[in-house]
């Protein structure tokens, strides 16, 4: 079966090809970075089986599958329960929610080779699955995938090539950039205020023209963000409530 892997980030798609070598019954025909560029190679290839991200730049994985056809067979792959809840009613093979074991890939592989298709049942009881947990990510730290809860982040900041975030009870440092985080996290629940920081609305304790009150701490406004931030956060009555 040919397959292909459409993932921004380096490490889940080493992950995933990793696997795939694993498998005797599947062959890699390429692995991108974005969904154009897929594109462009399943009109050449004769793909049956595509490994799909969902939040993605450019075209997200949801609205890429819209625009296919024929349509191959899909297994979405994605660190945000929010956006599988959201694709759920699509007609995939398979959600792999990231970190993935390879128990669990080929579980979602066997599916696609088989035929198979999720019934009504199994897709309420992943529904279900997705809705229980709250939404978190996965950070690389000290050779570690970390989980990090969304609720508990008080601010991210960047310094250089690494991101600290900072948690009520500690902080976790990771290799990758902030704007990579920006375009990862929900925008209705985060906001950058500066090149150095994203803080989430609803941890925002206060607020001036010029800088912003998160987890007792005060970040500044930066000059170029000023504007939107503002904008925002006098439209928004619920941030201070």
């Amino acid at each position: 079966m040919k397959c292909i892997i459409v993932d921004d980030e380096p490490l889940a798609r080493e992950v995933i090809e990793s696997f795939v070598e694993r498998v005797e019954g599947l062959q890699l025909v390429a692995s991108c970075d974005n969904a154009v560029e897929a594109f462009d190679i399943i009109k050449k290839e004769a793909v049956e089986l595509v490994f799909l991200d969902i939040q993605m730049p450019k075209l997200n994985g949801i609205d890429f599958l819209k625009i296919l056809n024929p349509v191959p067979k899909v297994i979405f792959t994605t660190a945000y329960r929010e956006y599988a809840i959201e694709s759920y009613e699509l007609d995939v093979v398979d959600y792999l929610l990231k970190p993935i074991s390879f128990q669990r890939f080929l579980m979602s592989v066997n599916k696609a080779m088989n035929g198979h298709v999720t019934d009504t049942n199994e897709r309420h009881e992943t529904f279900d699955e997705l809705r229980t947990e709250e939404p978190y990510i996965f950070l690389k730290a000290d050779r570690k995938m970390v989980k990090v809860y969304l609720k508990d982040i008080l601010y991210i900041e960047s310094l250089k090539d690494y991101v600290r975030i900072k948690l009520p009870e500690k902080e976790v440092i990771s290799l990758q950039k902030i704007s990579f985080l920006e375009q990862k996290l929900p925008e209705d629940c985060f906001i950058r205020i500066h090149r150095s920081f994203i803080v989430p609305l609803k941890k925002i304790e206060a607020f001036s023209s010029n800088s912003i009150d998160v987890g007792g701490t005060e970040l500044p406004i930066g000059r170029n963000y000023k504007e939107q931030v503002l904008s925002v956060l006098n439209s928004d009555k619920s941030i201070l409530t």
